[in-house]
């Protein structure tokens, strides 16, 4: 990592009594401990990256969701794929990274859990309720959809990388988000026909939807995506009203 004042948090969420979690140590030799419960009954690790000036002004917050293949206990392998991996190698993000581990390792993401992780850090960090970003790839991609629909008031906008669809009646609940789709053509685990669902479904409700398939890409269409900046700046470019 690049500066002393960028800090890649590791925690865990307790439930029924409060634990002391131990965070990973930052270029600077800061080892951050933290106390953390929610009402969910659920172990959940994560990782909170913070951006250089979170200390003197509200930062926006992109809550990413992993793939299938990340889950677990092991909440390195967050870093896997996705921002949590362009993290570790040293990229510098202007807003916060919020990156839970499904414990589950076959299982979907738990909805009320990732929620009440979200509003723990919210209330605890200087960060602009206005500017929640959600982003998901894979089996996080469907657990985004189903986040954003249980929860539509949270997020300024979103972006699904080769999620699974949910049910199409499901899809005016999130209307009102700017969303950015992406799939590989060749995608062979989740079928491009999946995402191309729910593009048109939100296209008929005349939402803020835009889709991306890479003609050559199979199931990794995340690498790609994670790596423009042009993500980015497109979520600092919404607020929620």
């Amino acid at each position: 990592m690049k500066n002393i004042m960028q800090t890649f948090l590791l925690g865990l969420i307790l439930v029924g009594c409060a634990q002391v979690a131990h965070f990973e140590t930052s270029n600077d030799g800061q080892i951050i401990e933290t106390q953390i419960s929610v009402s969910k009954a659920i172990d959940m690790n994560y990782l909170l990256y913070k951006p250089v000036d979170a200390a003197q002004k509200q930062q926006a917050l992109l809550l990413f969701l992993h793939g299938g293949g990340e889950g677990g206990d092991n909440p390195q392998a967050i870093k896997k794929h996705g921002p949590p991996k362009l993290i570790a190698e040293g990229k510098a993000f202007p807003f916060y990274v919020l990156a839970p581990q499904n414990p589950y390792k076959n299982g979907f993401w738990d909805d009320q859990a990732v929620y009440e992780l979200l509003q723990k850090v919210i209330a605890e960090h200087n960060i602009d309720p206005t500017k929640i970003y959600l982003s998901g790839m894979s089996r996080g991609g469907y657990g985004a959809w189903r986040l954003a629909m249980n929860y539509p008031n949270i997020f300024a906008a979103m972006a699904v990388v080769c999620g699974a669809s949910v049910p199409k009646a499901y899809a005016a609940k999130v209307k009102h988000i700017p969303i950015k789709l992406f799939h590989g053509e060749k995608d062979q685990v989740i079928p491009v026909s999946e995402t191309i669902e729910m593009y048109n479904a939100l296209t008929a409700l005349n939402a803020d939807v835009t889709l991306t398939v890479y003609p050559e890409a199979d199931h990794d269409s995340w690498t790609q995506t994670y790596q423009e900046d042009a993500l980015y700046d497109w979520f600092l470019s919404h607020s929620r009203d």
